[in-house]
């Protein structure tokens, strides 16, 4: 019987860099961690390039082989072994979405918390389904009119990680909004807007969601530069920062950059409205309406 390869998923290529990044870090080559484990020396090789299967007892007895003994990390690594080969609800829709959008829904699914400056939309785990349609529809426009209300589909289904997820807290999400996206308006639809923004105010009620608003009378700070999102999780994994353009995004993960993007998400949070004023902002353009 011919060997089934397994496909690297993105929480495969994680946990096996976290399992190098111990091996290493113990001074273990893979030929003695191997040993040690009574294994094939490809067994290591091919768990830590994510096209090996481990179970999560074998994980936590290799981490007790390099040394690491500290509880969040060996819940953290069991967890994602006995997860890594799980496939997630989004690959129902097959290649509507690309292999980025699907590592990052992955992440968004594992995520402790997500902060996200956004000076030209509304966040997508914030959006209606009528403004994520508008919104997929003018940046997608290529698409086939199908493939923009499968995108669609997704990014509503994706909110699912604001109110709850099975065994595990929901995502804190912090949103950082320009004002001057509280005033678009779509013509073919002059009450989708007005239903927008009631559904931030709705939204911003949730314990686990901070939303504030950047005024047009704003200091100059980071957030001018675009969209970028920062999702955190839990120890040991690294935070990764997500960067989108008009076909995809670029992660930027385990690099002195990700500090500055943090940094940088602190300066625009200080240069923002507080929650309490963003609320009445919002509240304020809603009823012009």
């Amino acid at each position: 019987m011919p060997t089934v390869q397994l496909v690297p998923t993105l929480r495969r290529r994680r946990l096996g860099e976290a399992l190098r990044r111990y091996r290493r870090e113990a001074g273990m080559s893979i030929e003695q961690a191997a040993t040690v484990m009574r294994w094939d020396n490809s067994k290591v090789s091919r768990i830590e390039n994510a096209k090996a299967h481990i179970r999560p007892a074998e994980a936590s007895q290799l981490l007790s082989v390099y040394g690491v003994d500290a509880p969040d990390v060996l819940s953290a690594i069991e967890t994602l072994a006995r997860d890594a080969g799980k496939k997630g609800w989004w690959t129902t829709y097959g290649d509507v979405l690309t292999a980025g959008y699907k590592d990052y829904l992955s992440l968004e699914t594992d995520a402790e918390s997500t902060r996200i400056c956004t000076p030209s939309l509304i966040p997508g785990l914030l959006q209606t389904g009528a403004y994520a349609r508008e919104i997929i529809g003018a940046v997608s426009f290529w698409r086939p009119q199908e493939e923009v209300h499968a995108l669609a589909e997704v990014r509503k289904a994706r909110q699912s990680v604001l109110t709850g997820r099975v065994g595990r807290p929901p995502l804190n999400f912090w949103a950082v909004i320009h004002e001057s996206v509280l005033h678009q308006r779509f013509a073919s639809q002059p009450s989708l807007m007005r239903e927008q923004l009631r559904h931030l105010l709705d939204m911003a009620v949730l314990p686990n969601v901070t939303i504030q608003i950047l005024p047009m009378a704003m200091a100059p700070n980071p957030g001018m530069m675009g969209l970028f999102e920062v999702v955190r999780f839990p120890v040991p994994w690294p935070t990764v920062v997500l960067t989108e353009h008009m076909v995809g995004g670029q992660f930027v993960e385990g690099t002195e950059h990700v500090q500055i993007f943090e940094a940088s998400f602190d300066r625009i949070v200080a240069a923002a409205l507080p929650v309490d004023q963003s609320r009445e902002t919002i509240k304020r353009i809603m009823e012009k309406d």
